[in-house]
């Protein structure tokens, strides 16, 4: 049985390995969800140099990403779910939406993706497209489609600020 990390986990992550997870869950032809052990495999497997060119990582980075990964398998164990690292944001008009919530939040209380959710419902996101902060072609229904989706993934209990997308 794989272990479930906890969603601090995936805020620890590099960027590079966040990406490489991600590619790895994603793969198509996988029978069975990857763990750690599975991630830090390929990475020792993909050993030469023309490899990690299509990868665009230098292998310089290759080895600290395995260095990464050791660390995290000494903490959290090999058979930990590798989907679990990666890291989530949310996309750029819910982030928007995130930042609103939060700059609103009562004091002493952090925004969670439940409050945001409940801020969506209430009419935030109309009253945005209204002020112009969102496109009005961003649909509402995506956009509480997207919470959702972060919401059974993190929980609703989950702070909102780690889902912020800063570029």
């Amino acid at each position: 049985m794989a272990i479930r990390a906890s969603f601090d986990a995936a805020t620890r992550v590099t960027p590079e390995l966040s990406a490489l997870i991600e590619k790895l869950v994603n793969d198509p032809d996988r029978e069975e969800p990857p763990t750690l052990d599975a991630v830090q495999a390929t990475l020792r497997k993909r050993g030469s140099a023309d490899q990690w060119k299509e990868e665009l990582l230098h292998p310089q980075e290759r080895d600290s990403l395995i260095a990464e990964v050791g660390s995290l398998i000494e903490e959290y164990g090999g058979e930990a779910l590798a989907i679990d690292f990666i890291a989530a944001k949310a996309s750029e008009p819910l982030s928007r939406l995130i930042e609103v919530v939060m700059a609103q939040g009562t004091p002493g209380r952090r925004a969670t993706l439940g409050s945001v959710r409940d801020a969506m419902v209430g009419g935030l996101t109309a009253r945005l497209v209204g002020d112009g902060a969102i496109e009005t072609d961003e649909d509402n229904g995506m956009l509480l489609a997207e919470i959702e989706v972060l919401i059974a993934r993190f929980g609703k209990d989950a702070l909102a600020e780690f889902f912020v997308r800063f570029e």
